[in-house]
């Protein structure tokens, strides 16, 4: 299964996230180890992560 990396590799202060792949620094370090099935967990998890990263600034 391949990376969702898509080298646009910066961290987000807020989330915690990378802003391109939107994996968390943990999940990148243990991508090459991980199952499949953890490899699907963590795919399935990316696209809502996405959408807060891409989504308007938070006013709070």
């Amino acid at each position: 299964m391949d990376s969702p990396c898509n080298t646009i590799c910066k961290i987000d202060d807020r989330t915690g996230w990378c802003i391109g792949c939107a994996r968390h620094l943990d999940e990148i370090a243990e991508w090459s180890s991980a199952s499949h099935a953890r490899k699907q967990q963590i795919l399935d998890s990316l696209p809502a992560r996405l959408a807060v990263l891409n989504g308007p600034e938070s006013s709070d």
